[in-house]
């Protein structure tokens, strides 16, 4: 009962959180890092939310929940200092294009000139409607699309006593938004689209699209070309060498199927450094356990 209650004030949460106009942008690192950004805190003002301080740092909601675990959401305390999940480890994926890491709800665009990185919060598949990983390219730039939900859509909408259209044309009305990008996977039933809820952005909420803020989408409808490359990955643990250092970021992962709650894998890479530095086993431990998303140093 208590978690149900606290998933009721986390969507009422959201529900306040307005649409954020642009999304955070950094530079790739020049000596090869696949570290970005950097630590940053936020001191809560009076009455301030979870919500108004992700929007104020465009940040994902759910991002900053798990960046600061035990720190209520709705009342976090004036002074509270929160910590930012700004600072991050790029996808194990080629610098090009999209890539999509479902365990972070994050979205990447590689900049064409090789120098920026745009990093986007996004909604992905429901459990039971997983978004699959896939490496594919963009197969059509749909401005103003319809909605023709399938038949499971259909049936399960009706389970809850809404009959759907057909077709549901473009207009404020179409769950897709305004903008799209069909994927070339499959038979082209994925989507990087928009939404007309204010709300399933940094959630698993789809049927299996990429679920994007308006603005978001529509930013990136205006840079991507017909067969940019896209993506997707399912990595909720990173890593990233430093001289002679190792960053490791860890994401709660995706629930399986069954709705059962998976403890994170550890990487080829983090396991050939707990071979050769064994004291930070411990560390790691805890990591994989509290999964903050922060990128922590070994």
């Amino acid at each position: 009962m208590l978690e149900i209650c606290m998933l009721c004030r986390v969507f009422s949460l959201i529900l306040l959180l307005p649409f954020v106009s642009h999304a955070a942008t950094f530079a790739l690192p020049e000596d090869g890092s696949n570290v970005i950004g950097k630590n940053q805190v936020h001191i809560v003002e009076a009455k301030e939310t979870f919500a108004e301080i992700a929007d104020k740092h465009h940040v994902g909601f759910l991002a900053l929940l798990a960046a600061n675990p035990g720190v209520d959401p709705y009342l976090p305390g004036e002074g509270v200092i929160l910590d930012l999940p700004t600072k991050m480890i790029l996808p194990n994926a080629p610098r090009k294009g999209i890539v999509v890491n479902l365990a972070e709800l994050r979205l990447y665009y590689y900049d064409p000139n090789g120098k920026d990185v745009h990093v986007f919060p996004v909604g992905i598949g429901a459990i039971g409607r997983e978004t699959p990983t896939m490496t594919t390219y963009v197969n059509e730039i749909i401005d103003g699309p319809s909605w023709t939900p399938t038949v499971s859509i259909r049936k399960r909408y009706a389970a809850q006593g809404i009959d759907l259209p057909v077709t549901v044309p473009p207009g404020p009305e179409n769950p897709l938004g305004n903008h799209a990008l069909r994927l070339a996977y499959g038979a082209g039933q994925y989507l990087i689209h928009g939404t007309n809820k204010e709300f399933g952005i940094g959630l698993r909420v789809s049927s299996g699209c990429i679920r994007m803020q308006p603005p978001h989408i529509e930013w990136l409808f205006n840079q991507v070309k017909y067969k940019t490359p896209v993506a997707i990955v399912n990595d909720p643990v990173k890593v990233a060498y430093s001289d002679d250092s190792l960053f490791v970021e860890v994401h709660e992962p995706l629930t399986n199927d069954d709705g059962i709650k998976m403890r994170p894998e550890t990487t080829m890479e983090l396991e050939m450094w707990l071979e050769q530095n064994p004291k930070d086993s411990a560390l790691v431990s805890g990591m994989l356990a509290t999964q903050t998303g922060i990128p922590q140093l070994l």
